[in-house]
């Protein structure tokens, strides 16, 4: 198994037909780390409180590993999110050997500081009107249910490559784009702020490498859509990777044309 030493990982929303567990089972199955981060929104309970529940044997293995990795002496941290914010009366203690924060601070091999934080608390629409969030996440999964219906037509004329129609929305609806840029300004304000050298989030479903001045901003993606994660190297070194049968288009990351796309087994 590939050694890394630190993953990090958003938005998988657990309890929902639109994760794509089985890639983050392979994902996880193909790289062993002294650290992994979950960044928020790993179970949806939004969809579930909705009635809205989906679970897969896919899912119930990723549960599984993550313990098993945790149980194992692998440095397991998991930071709620929005979609599983219940979890956020727990902050400060343990659950099978994973710990929950409301934040956290992580210093890579290189001495770079990173804050890890899931971003809703950078969400204005989220922290004040959380009805029209909840109308958005309705939205969203609608065009992720659509997207995949597009797949299978795309698949069945033989058409070649990966169109991702939410993608396509963040792209070329104005709102959508200045929601985006605002997040990504707000996050790295509160970064510079407070001293670091990057910050590690995720909520916003847009996975990003960038450097923003002295500043580096990742954001995870999800596993929803883009099936994308954040892994460290040994050597500290971040890199934003794209897994799955479907390689993420690189004109969904306009500002990280370097992304690799990486396949199971490969």
């Amino acid at each position: 198994m590939p050694q890394v030493r630190s993953l990090f990982i958003s938005d998988v929303h657990l309890g929902t037909a639109a994760c794509q567990a089985a890639r983050l089972v392979d994902f996880l199955r193909e790289y062993q780390s002294e650290h992994l981060f979950m960044i928020g929104d790993i179970v949806d309970f939004w969809a579930m409180s909705r009635g809205k529940i989906y679970w897969s044997r896919d899912q119930n293995t990723i549960v599984q590993k993550l313990l098993r990795r945790a149980r194992h002496g692998e440095k397991v941290i998991f930071i709620p999110g929005n979609h599983d914010e219940a979890l956020r009366e727990y902050i400060g203690t343990s659950f099978g050997d994973i710990r929950i924060e409301d934040e956290y601070i992580h210093t890579a091999a290189d001495g770079r500081r990173y804050l890890l934080t899931h971003g809703d608390a950078y969400d204005q629409v989220t922290r004040h009107h959380k009805w029209v969030a909840i109308l958005g996440d309705m939205a969203y999964s609608l065009l992720v249910r659509i997207n995949g219906w597009l797949s299978w037509l795309r698949r069945t004329l033989r058409r070649p490559g990966y169109w991702s129609l939410a993608g396509y929305a963040k792209r070329k609806v104005k709102t959508a784009v200045n929601f985006i840029f605002d997040f990504e300004d707000s996050v790295i304000h509160s970064v510079r702020e407070r001293g670091l050298d990057g910050v590690i989030c995720g909520h916003i479903h847009w996975p990003m490498k960038k450097d923003v001045g002295d500043l580096v901003y990742l954001n995870c993606g999800d596993w929803v859509d883009s099936c994308t994660a954040i892994i460290e190297h040994m050597d500290g070194r971040m890199e934003l990777i794209a897994w799955g049968a479907m390689p993420l288009p690189v004109a969904m990351l306009p500002d990280a044309a370097d992304l690799p796309a990486h396949r199971a087994g490969s």
